[in-house]
């Protein structure tokens, strides 16, 4: 049994309810609709429409945290988890429809769960909770502009274009992140603290 004195090496991650992390939930729950209008072909009208309520959803959030000081751990945790779970189930859809290749659901969804788990591994060990990077944030753009020029079926060698281009910046990212991390777990750890800013990231 743990001794009910000794503190947690999980970190605090304070209000759940407040504005901005609702906000990263009406996120979570529209790529859902998206996802099934994909599949189903419907309209790109509506399709664009929940997309760009998505975008206003993630561009609002974390400046609502900030204007509102409701900045927490949760919404470092929700708005990234947001991006990550819209991107991958929207882009899965595009792949089950022959949109989009195979391999870019697989390269998206390896890197999402690669980058959670060491997360989550650093706010196991360290007490902290890292926050989305300005790399990320680049590479969910450019993934985003990846699947409307698939949903606008553009020609192939556009489409081939920002597959290469969304490649590359997923990549790059991903070392931003493992290098944080590491860096991170060579300090130690630093209890009630957080890295890096709150809600900037995919």
């Amino acid at each position: 049994m743990t001794d009910p004195k000794e503190p947690s090496k999980w970190p605090e991650t304070g209000r759940f309810w407040t504005a901005p992390n609702m906000l990263s939930m009406v996120r979570l729950v529209l790529v859902f609709p998206v996802m099934w209008l994909i599949l189903v072909d419907g309209r790109l009208l509506w399709i664009m429409g929940l997309v760009l309520l998505a975008v206003a959803t993630d561009y609002f959030d974390g400046r609502v945290a900030r204007w509102s000081n409701t900045e927490s751990a949760w919404g470092k945790v929700l708005d990234p988890l947001a991006d990550k779970l819209a991107a991958s189930l929207v882009v899965l859809a595009l792949v089950i429809r022959g949109m989009l290749p195979a391999w870019f659901v697989f390269l998206i969804i390896g890197r999402d769960l690669l980058i959670l788990a060491g997360g989550v591994l650093i706010s196991r060990r360290t007490g902290e909770v890292p926050a989305s990077m300005w790399a990320g944030k680049v590479a969910v753009t450019a993934t985003a502009i990846t699947i409307l020029a698939a949903l606008l079926r553009a020609d192939p060698e556009v489409l081939r274009f920002c597959l290469l281009v969304t490649t590359a910046l997923l990549a790059w990212s991903f070392l931003g992140y493992m290098g944080r991390y590491l860096a991170i777990m060579a300090r130690g750890p630093r209890r009630n603290q957080t890295v890096g800013s709150a809600s900037d990231g995919g």
